[in-house]
């Protein structure tokens, strides 16, 4: 087979997974290797660094040959595709070939589990040691640590890739029992505890020894697949916040289940991808991370899915108007977050700009603040914006038709999710 050939398809079976990212960390230059990490042709994906740059990578699949057979999954034993395998010296050469014809900055490697989780695992880091050993290259790399590969494997690839990713993909143990019966959720988690832990280890050898190497230094992330299963958003948002907090993960990705193949256990086929879900777990997600909100704050056992008419953060205002309104002039950081419209920026400038005197609300949007939702939460020296009235049930109405212009299409008619 022609490497063309190979790469278009190993690249188009690579789209699926969305935990992408080139964000945490920067490699400078160094004296005889080629790239650094600081600074359309097929397989080539686009994503963005801790400073807002968009960073080309080479998004590929070692192999879409695959020994499980995850219901889900289109590269899946049973399912009948056209396969293709690269050598760990086609996918070297062909990376460094994208990088100098600048068409790169790094490389996103996935792969099917060829023979055995170990065996896969060998063939990438033995492609990844061609790149930086043999052909220097300083740039990005972003692999996938297979769940069931052993812990010296595991070891030996986080020193080569800045970042490292096991993918849950599905958010229950029921789920994966059902859908994906060759994984369980130990063999999953065991490398996420193992990245978490060396990369700590990692942290204190650097502290003593200046140029002791650098495991994954730029993290680990994962993805969970929504709507394939029929776990609620409330038990998304705890996983989520637990692998935040015990394994430390950088970020959580969500993927819109898209019914690629036929099966009665999955949705079908003809169904359209939760993109909104999708869209909602995001700002969730971002709320945690970023906001000071937890899972259990944004949702509860009688309201275990979000709201599909307004963001997370308006829904929890929503639930606890007692908590509003906010003055502006006297709020803390913590309390800024919590009123809709106002961002992680926008609150920092409120903090600085009121050290030169009181806040008007004519002041605030020249601060960033999104006042067709922040002005029923607020109040600047005690009053809120001029000609304001409102009830609970038209401030519902009101956020809605603030929000429509945002989502990135409707319930009733979703844009799909590969589609031209």
């Amino acid at each position: 087979m022609e490497l063309l050939e190979k790469l278009t398809i190993l690249s188009d079976a690579a789209k699926y997974d969305a935990a992408c990212t080139s964000s945490g960390v920067r490699r400078g230059y160094r004296e005889g290797y080629v790239g650094n990490t600081s600074s359309s042709v097929a397989g080539c994906c686009h994503t963005f660094s801790a400073d807002g740059r968009c960073v080309t990578l080479l998004k590929v699949l070692l192999t879409n040959r695959c020994v499980y057979d995850c219901k889900y999954c289109i590269n899946r034993r049973s399912n009948d595709t056209k396969r293709a395998a690269f050598t760990p010296e086609e996918l070297a050469e062909l990376t460094i070939g994208f990088y100098r014809r600048n068409y790169i900055e790094g490389l996103f490697l996935s792969s099917g589990v060829l023979r055995s989780p170990d065996y896969t695992t060998e063939l990438m880091i033995r492609a990844l040691r061609i790149l930086r050993e043999t052909y220097r290259f300083n740039g990005y790399i972003h692999a996938k640590a297979i769940p069931g590969t052993s812990p010296e494997l595991v070891e030996r690839l986080g020193f080569l890739a800045d970042r490292l990713s096991v993918n849950i993909e599905l958010p229950s143990e029921t789920g994966l029992k059902l859908l994906a019966p060759d994984k369980t959720k130990g063999a999953i988690l065991a490398p996420m505890k193992q990245i978490q832990t060396r990369a700590v280890q990692g942290k204190e050898e650097l502290a003593k020894y200046r140029h002791a190497p650098k495991f994954a230094p730029a993290g680990q992330s994962t993805q969970m697949i929504v709507g394939a299963t029929q776990d609620s958003d409330l038990h998304i948002l705890r996983l989520t916040q637990g692998l935040y907090d015990h394994y430390r993960l950088k970020r959580v990705f969500y993927s819109a289940y898209v019914p690629v193949v036929e099966n009665t256990l999955l949705p079908s086929i003809d169904t359209k991808p939760p993109l909104l879900r999708e869209h909602r777990l995001y700002q969730a997600d971002w709320l945690l991370r970023f906001y000071g909100f937890r899972a259990e704050e944004l949702l509860d056992e009688q309201t275990p899915d979000f709201n599909p008419l307004v963001d997370p953060k308006c829904s929890w205002a929503l639930a606890h108007l007692d908590f509003f309104p906010v003055e502006i002039n006297t709020a803390d950081y913590e309390t800024l977050l919590r009123v809709p419209g106002i961002g992680v920026v926008s609150a920092k400038r409120i903090l600085v700009s009121r050290r030169a005197g009181h806040l008007q609300v004519e002041d605030l949007r020249k601060l960033g603040v999104v006042m067709k939702r922040a002005q029923y939460f607020l109040t600047c020296r005690g009053r809120m914006a001029e000609g304001l009235h409102f009830t609970p049930d038209s401030l519902l109405r009101n956020l809605v038709a603030a929000e429509q212009p945002a989502l990135p299409g409707s319930e009733m008619e979703q844009l799909t999710l590969f589609g031209a």
